[in-house]
């Protein structure tokens, strides 16, 4: 029977085999250019694909990028013609120099693309990218004869897919992240971290007790970096990411990160600043550059190593190398530290905190070590986020110095931090978590891989960021406490010599468990609230903070989130709500208004009243009934911040001038 255009039929009346009916086709007729009639079938009536073999079909699916940003400046029109052909070779050249081994003076000979796609579709592949390459021509050894493929600022769809497709441990998860796998080391390894110690470093950094700085000398920086240019060389292809740290234009850093997988590639897209693709035609050469052979291991026989891992910083030739480690977070964390060298010496305060900014201008800086709610109080929905990790302060106001946010998975439910569960989608690097096979749901409380579960998202994922990531001047400074020893109270204005004395000793206090089931606070410090970061003395970091405090009219607050009434097991948490009400209240200026008491051996003045808050826990003292086991266990903590800060007496600033006495009266006095 034929149908309504005549195409197709079954016919019941004629049995093909198995008794099935045979398909007819009906002829059709078209005319052709020449006036001749043929007869011909057709399946549809679309148009055919304009290809003729299935790599052009392939080539046909990915549209060319947008075209290139002219060139600005002096040279006109007659750039404009060879811009992107000179641009293609200075950047390869760039690359090439980065990658360029030290004893052989030159670089390898650098092609722009993926490797896989000249097999897939070589016409389109040698027209679009393969053309565009740098090779040196002197001192040419057997690795200096083979190309190494450039994936340069791929995005998140392309990292994907080359994670996917080569890294083994990569999966795509059920809200769109990707799950991936860092190796051996789930954490950083601070003891395998070390810096060159030269004649400039050797005065201007911290050195000895107490300080994160381990030294290496020139030399064995130099065989590392070898190492790890030799190794990335090696391979067939590598990532290059041409990125910005501080969102502050006038001080920002160009960064280039080299590493050997897609899972680092998009993990450092996601931490640092994204160009424009005009920012990065004009990029030139980078300020800092970072060689990421974390999968080699380093040589255990080279001076100074004490195991397969080595971090390694040179701030002379402004560059960091990593073997022997997987771990991302090494890569934030180094360059955190560069920053921590590098805007100091433009009277720019670097530091480790949270920042917001209220819609009447008002930014508030949150210092705090791990479980003191940073993250969760300087997240406010009535507020715009400036950041929650690194940040500077300039003569221009506060600036991220960070593109993302890298924020703990472990037991992340959506009712307890929305802003994080829902950022993590299409775009988020998801570290060591543990999903479901076959719908690939992740369980954040699975510790099977690791507790130390994070994912990486850009900023814009956070739906009240603050976009440029840059704010005015400070007007409150918060520093955040969990005290489990029960002494603290909730709230105390500081003036600047406590801000000072606070901010280097950097305390919380965490609850440990025994094999027994005794639990008991064990205080822990942390200089500058990020003593693994820092690389000058604290008391620099300190009289910066104080400086600036004090230009610009800003005050510092300590504030408790830890216990009440009690040490951990006595007494109870402080409440959120009254955390949050004490922080409202600062944000509002309400709270300088207060009339303040000033407590025993601490000296700290703590209001009388907080709308909100109940005012018997606003001095601790009232909410022990146990007065003398008050006083004992206040003594105690009295006594472990001064043998903290035993470290920093001595120190001098320059050449002669002492920690002042005016900071040391701001402690414990009894």
């Amino acid at each position: 029977m034929a149908t309504g255009n005549g195409e197709f039929t079954f016919s019941g009346s004629t049995k093909g085999r198995n008794g099935l009916p045979k398909i007819h086709t009906e002829k059709k007729k078209q005319l052709e250019i020449d006036g001749h009639e043929k007869e011909i079938c057709h399946d549809d009536s679309t148009p055919p694909v304009k290809a003729q073999t299935i790599d052009e079909l392939h080539s046909l699916q990915k549209k060319k990028s947008a075209p290139t940003t002219p060139l600005t400046g002096a040279q006109g029109q007659f750039a404009a013609a060879l811009s992107e052909e000179e641009r293609q070779k200075q950047q390869l050249q760039s690359i090439s120099a980065s990658l360029a081994s030290l004893t052989r003076e030159t670089g390898p000979k650098v092609v722009k693309g993926d490797p896989a796609r000249k097999a897939e579709t070589p016409r389109v592949a040698a027209v679009s990218h393969q053309e565009h390459y740098f090779a040196s021509t002197l001192n040419i050894s057997d690795s200096g004869l083979k190309f190494t493929h450039i994936l340069y600022n791929l995005s998140p769809a392309e990292l994907y897919e080359q994670a996917i497709k080569y890294e083994k441990g990569s999966f795509i998860t059920s809200s769109g992240a990707l799950a991936t796998l860092s190796g051996a080391k789930t954490g950083r390894s601070p003891r395998d971290k070390r810096v060159v110690k030269d004649e400039t470093t050797a005065d201007d950094l911290w050195w000895g007790k107490g300080s994160p700085n381990i030294e290496m000398d020139e030399h064995t920086f130099m065989v590392n970096r070898e190492r790890a240019v030799d190794y990335l060389c090696s391979l067939e292809k590598v990532f290059v990411n041409d990125q910005f740290l501080n969102w502050d234009p006038e001080h920002r850093i160009k960064v280039r990160i080299v590493s050997a997988r897609a899972y680092h590639s998009l993990f450092m897209h996601n931490m640092c600043i994204r160009p424009t693709p005009e920012e990065l035609e004009n990029f030139g050469t980078p300020d800092f550059t970072i060689y990421n052979a974390g999968q080699f291991p380093c040589n255990r026989y080279t001076h100074y190593m004490t195991s397969s891992t080595s971090i390694d910083l040179n701030l002379a030739r402004r560059e960091m190398v990593i073997l022997g480690t997987q771990y991302a977070g090494e890569m934030k964390k180094g360059l955190f530290s560069v920053m921590h060298y590098l805007m100091p010496k433009r009277q720019i305060l670097s530091f480790h905190s949270g920042c917001n900014v209220g819609k009447d201008g008002d930014v508030a800086l949150f210092f705090g070590l791990s479980g003191t709610g940073k993250t969760t109080l300087s997240t406010d929905h009535n507020r715009y986020l400036i950041g929650d990790d690194e940040h500077c302060w300039s003569e221009n106001g506060v600036s991220n110095i960070e593109g993302g946010c890298y924020a703990k998975c472990i037991d992340l439910s959506r009712e307890k931090e929305p802003d994080i569960w829902n950022a993590i989608k299409f775009g988020t690097v998801l570290e060591n978590i543990v999903f479901e096979e076959h719908i690939r749901e992740v369980d954040y409380s699975d510790k099977s891989v690791t507790e130390n579960t994070s994912a990486a998202y850009p900023i814009e994922y956070i739906p009240n960021a603050k976009i440029p990531c840059v704010g005015p001047h400070p007007k409150n400074v918060i520093l955040l406490a969990c005290d489990a020893f029960g002494v603290l109270p909730p709230v105390s204005k500081l003036d600047l010599a406590q801000t000072m004395y606070h901010f280097i000793s950097g305390y919380t206090a965490l609850v440990a468990g025994t094999e027994d089931g005794i639990k008991e606070p064990t205080a822990t410090f942390s200089a500058c609230f990020g003593a693994a970061f820092i690389m000058l003395h604290p008391t620099k970091y300190a009289a910066m903070l104080a400086e600036k405090m004090q230009k610009h009219g800003a005050t510092g607050w300590l504030v408790n989130t830890g216990w009440s009434g009690g040490s951990y097991g006595l007494g109870s948490r402080i409440k959120l709500a009254y955390t949050r009400k004490i922080i409202d209240a600062i944000h509002s200026g309400e709270l300088l208004k207060a009339n303040y008491t000033k407590t025993e051996v601490f000296g700290l003045e703590i209001p009388t009243e907080i709308e909100g808050v109940p005012s018997e826990i606003l001095d601790p003292i009232n909410t022990w009934s146990d007065k003398k086991a008050y006083k004992d266990t206040l003594l105690k903590l009295g006594g472990l911040f001064k043998k903290n800060f035993e470290g920093f007496l001595n120190y001098k600033i320059g050449a002669d001038n002492k920690l002042t006495e005016e900071i040391l009266a701001a402690g414990p006095n009894f």
